[in-house]
């Protein structure tokens, strides 16, 4: 085994470790788009778990700084000892993924050292677009795009299953001291940081799922069209994400208020289901 291909076997064994529901959809694409995105997946894994497993506060700073400087210096071409960004290094030059999707990722998981609320939600959705809008834009390049509004699509995308994660993670993100419901939003439907904080939840936070949920599907609507405007292997892989993502969403909307109490787990089944109706059908072709 090569040194490149060691590395991309490394992030192949985080992605399986992850038991992320994006594994599927990643095995739909020929091998080398399949590797470039695995890694796109693994250095996006490895930046989360700095911040989410760190001891505290300041550690989590001085890690994220240091792999923040390996990143900046595998992407200039220097060695460095990680494999997972040996890789990545290796997917950007491939496939010309521009280098701002790469630092915007990693913005966005060092706003969770230092912002915990989310005043308006034009405030969220600038973080969501660099957590998750830029994962979409480095993907479609990987991917292949025959539509330069690709680009616009992707933020799309990237807002719809950042909300649905935020949606479905509510009660975790609490036990971790972040709220990613906007206070404006919070405060329309007349529910308070406090009330979500002790789990008083009353009336107004069924108005505010559902609000929520609304937002969501509001951008899965608009993503629908990135079908396409992607290369035929890219557009397998994202049916098999969008059927995913929407299937979650459409649990979020069935739990209604007690996502802010418990932690949405659809069954598996269902999820594949629904990844196997949208390749199928296509994003259009089956609603929530």
């Amino acid at each position: 085994m090569t040194s490149l291909a060691a590395d991309h076997a490394a992030c192949a064994a985080a992605l399986e470790a992850a038991g992320s529901s994006f594994a599927l959809p990643i095995r739909l694409l020929p091998r080398a788009k399949r590797r470039g995105t695995t890694a796109l997946y693994a250095f996006c894994r490895r930046a989360d778990d700095i911040v989410d497993d760190a001891a505290d506060l300041a550690m989590a700073r001085r890690s994220l700084d240091a792999f923040e400087a390996d990143v900046c210096r595998a992407l200039q071409g220097e060695p460095v000892a990680e494999p997972i960004l040996r890789a990545l290094a290796d997917t950007v030059r491939r496939f010309a993924v521009p280098s701002p999707c790469i630092t915007d990722i990693l913005a966005g998981v060092r706003m969770d050292l230092a912002q915990v609320l989310y005043p308006t939600r034009a405030e969220l959705d600038g973080y969501c677009r660099r957590v998750a809008s830029a994962v979409g834009v480095a993907a479609v390049h990987i991917w292949g795009f025959v539509d330069s509004r690709a680009i616009e699509r992707s933020d799309d995308c990237g807002l719809a299953f950042q909300y649905t994660n935020i949606l479905r993670d509510i009660p975790e993100d609490l036990g971790r001291g972040r709220i990613y419901l906007p206070e404006d939003d919070l405060a329309a439907c007349g529910c308070t940081v406090e009330e979500l904080q002790t789990g008083r939840i009353h009336a107004g936070f069924k108005a505010l799922a559902q609000r929520m949920v609304g937002l969501a599907e509001e951008r899965f609507h608009h993503a629908a069209a990135l079908d396409r405007m992607l290369s035929t292997d890219g557009r397998l892989a994202f049916r098999a994400m969008f059927g995913v993502y929407r299937s979650l969403l459409a649990a979020v909307r069935r739990a209604g208020p007690a996502i802010f109490t418990s932690r949405v787990r659809p069954a598996k089944p269902r999820l594949l289901a629904a990844a196997a109706a949208t390749l199928l059908l296509g994003p259009s072709g089956r609603r929530l």
